[in-house]
């Protein structure tokens, strides 16, 4: 009988360990994803000319270092660097942050975090290079400019519609940057404005159901003017990639302060998210909940998955599991052939499927150079997660 005991023990420990497994294999995909970035960096000689997507008839769609996403390849060839050590990466990361370098003075954006940060601080994690701190410390000068303390909130667009201080839900994702330069400089009015906006959002951005408007208009008081949306189906409507930049946002914001009310708003947008009918089968989101069958968003699918996996650190029991377990099949998903591109295929972006734009007729069913961006970061969050390593991720650090 101990003979059996013992062989049904080490058994049970077999099967144990192999649903214990990793899903992805992590170092194959970034591997493939350097090799793509390889390829990526050969076709872009020109750091004026930033990666994007690709136009409707296939060709590459670059932009200039004003546009908001001018800062997710250097950030991502900074995180490659961070995986791999070695240097040609952190060569190519430090020549494309400083494309970016005179958008810190650049006050016509609420999108700095996107476009200075990420780069920047990503760089200066891993460098300590004084002048990225400098660049850092003012670009954060820049995005308090948008603040009106009447409001409470950072301004997002100049103008929408007939409406003068739209604010868009996507502002949260700046807010680590303000918390991170009082933590830098020492000045409390960079976190006091980031924990401000992120209440006033809190309080105006939501429905019942824990959902997201895309756009919540001001007036001079403060007061709610319109809740309408831009990129999303209908004003009423879940376009996904919002609810993936206010799951990602509040959960940063849980992180930077600690606050439960941050924690517990991010955990009901997932929950919202995770139990919604439209989501479909591989978890991966139409490009809006209230358009299954159409496009799917495979941007926002990775900033949910990033998300997640960061969330479930913060969370206890029953949903820690159901958020790990969400956000790994997440990334199993964007690692198949249904999303993850091919060595040498559309013009070396690592995924397919995104939907940046739809309403606009832009960027449909195409690349985003941002839905690579967080699933590299998502890869990097799950092979920490299975080395049972702690990672502290660039938004963190002094």
């Amino acid at each position: 009988m101990s003979r059996v005991f013992v062989f049904l023990a080490a058994l049970q420990l077999i099967v144990c360990g192999a649903y214990s497994q990793p899903k992805v294999d992590v170092d194959a995909q970034l591997k493939l994803a350097m090799q793509q970035y390889e390829l990526m960096l050969a076709e872009h000689p020109d750091t004026k000319k930033f990666p994007q997507s690709i136009w409707p008839d296939g060709s590459l769609r670059d932009m200039s270092s004003d546009w908001w996403t001018s800062g997710f390849f250097g950030a991502t060839l900074w995180y490659l660097h961070r995986y791999s050590n070695d240097p040609k990466w952190k060569d190519a990361a430090q020549k494309w942050t400083m494309a970016v370098e005179k958008e810190q003075y650049n006050t016509t954006t609420h999108d700095l975090g996107f476009m200075v940060f990420y780069p920047f601080a990503n760089g200066y994690y891993q460098t300590g290079d004084e002048n990225y701190k400098k660049i850092l410390l003012q670009g954060a000068n820049s995005l308090s400019t948008r603040f009106d303390p009447a409001r409470g909130v950072i301004k997002s667009w100049d103008k929408f519609q007939n409406f003068e201080y739209p604010v868009i839900v996507d502002n949260l994702m700046n807010l680590d940057y303000l918390t991170w330069a009082t933590r830098v400089s020492g000045d409390k009015k960079y976190r006091n404005i980031a924990i401000k906006h992120a209440d006033v959002t809190l309080k105006n951005h939501f429905r019942p159901d824990h959902s997201s408007y895309h756009v919540v208009c001001y007036g001079p008081n403060g007061e709610v003017e319109a809740r309408k949306t831009h990129q999303g189906a209908a004003d009423e409507s879940a376009w996904a990639r919002g609810q993936a930049w206010a799951v990602y946002g509040y959960t940063m914001m849980y992180r930077e302060t600690k606050k439960k009310r941050y924690l517990k708003k991010a955990q009901a947008i997932a929950d919202f998210l995770l139990s919604h009918p439209n989501l479909p089968s591989d978890k991966i989101p139409w490009w809006d909940f209230s358009r299954p069958g159409e496009e799917r968003d495979a941007s926002a699918g990775a900033i949910i998955s990033s998300a997640l996996f960061e969330l479930s650190d913060y969370t206890k029991g029953k949903k820690k599991k159901t958020y790990f377990g969400a956000a790994e099949d997440m990334l199993v998903s964007l690692s198949s052939d249904a999303y993850r591109t091919k060595l040498g295929e559309i013009h070396n972006f690592m995924l397919k499927h995104s939907t940046g734009h739809k309403p606009g007729n832009s960027e449909i069913d195409v690349p985003l150079i941002y839905a690579d961006y967080y699933y590299v970061e998502a890869l990097l969050r799950y092979k920490a997660k299975n080395e049972k390593k702690k990672i502290s991720f660039f938004h963190q650090q002094p």
